[in-house]
């Protein structure tokens, strides 16, 4: 019994295009009639699709920077709270040191009262002239803190204030986006259903060609049908008189050596 020698399937080229696939296009479970009207069926999905996504317009974007820029924003309060804290910290801090230097001030000046000689007269006067010296430090800490504390707290508002336009913004545009989803919920699912439908039936090697061609024109057009009896439907340009037989026929895959887009029989529409 003889075995059964194994196709051996060709890479997807992520390059592909419909040139390059041209010679294995009516390789496949459908004909070649059918399958250029699942491709032509396949493109019209996505063109509604696409003019229902154009109704978003910036929408999702500018809805998604908004959120992004909120983050943003809370990060920066939450930083300058932190910020506040430990100035906050740095003030207690000074305040104990303060406390400090007054209790050994106080030590200092007690002991005073019982020198034996000029010399620890001297001592301690130096330890109490050094002891003010750090309370003045410390209380000169205190006020240039807590005018940073001032400043970051004037900033917080600022910041605080921006949040609350923002969430203002983005509670629009979400409202506005919604409506517009909803309003087209149903047509985008029947629609992208279709879509799958059509895309299930053409091989891998087609669909990626497909994609790329789409994603590469300005209008997503990939395959067109013949405009104005003569012409490519996507690029306008004339096409010979035998090219527009052979599409009338619907036996082969016609590109336009012009564009590279598919031309499929207008009967298709």
């Amino acid at each position: 019994m003889a075995k059964k020698t194994k196709k051996i399937e060709t890479p997807i080229d992520q390059r592909e295009t419909f040139v390059s696939i041209q010679k294995n296009f009516a390789d496949s479970d459908l004909s070649v009639s059918e399958k250029l009207k699942t491709l032509y069926a396949l493109q019209q999905a996505d063109t509604e699709i696409d003019k229902i996504l154009q109704l978003r317009g910036e929408l999702p974007i500018e809805v998604e920077n908004l959120e992004a820029e909120i983050v943003e924003l809370k990060s920066k309060a939450a930083r300058i709270s932190e910020m506040i804290d430990e100035y906050n910290k740095f003030i207690t801090e000074n305040k104990h040191n303060i406390t400090d230097c007054d209790a050994q001030i106080e030590k200092y000046k007690s002991q005073m009262d019982n020198v034996a000689n000029s010399r620890e007269y001297d001592s301690l006067s130096k330890e109490i002239e050094n002891q003010g010296l750090l309370r003045q430090i410390a209380e000169k800490n205190i006020a240039e803190t807590k005018e940073r504390i001032f400043d970051k707290k004037n900033e917080l508002e600022v910041v605080k204030e921006k949040i609350a336009v923002k969430n203002d913004d983005l509670k629009a545009k979400k409202e506005e986006l919604s409506t517009i989803v909803e309003s087209t919920a149903k047509d985008e699912e029947k629609l992208r259903a279709n879509r799958d439908a059509c895309a299930a039936k053409i091989d891998a090697r087609t669909m990626s060609a497909y994609d790329r061609i789409r994603q590469s024109c300005h209008n997503h057009l990939a395959v067109v049908s013949v405009f104005n009896g003569d012409s490519c439907g996507g690029c306008f340009n004339t096409i010979a008189p035998q090219r527009l037989i052979d599409i009338a026929s619907n036996r082969k895959m016609i590109i336009c050596e012009y564009c590279g887009r598919i031309l499929v029989n207008p009967d298709f529409e």
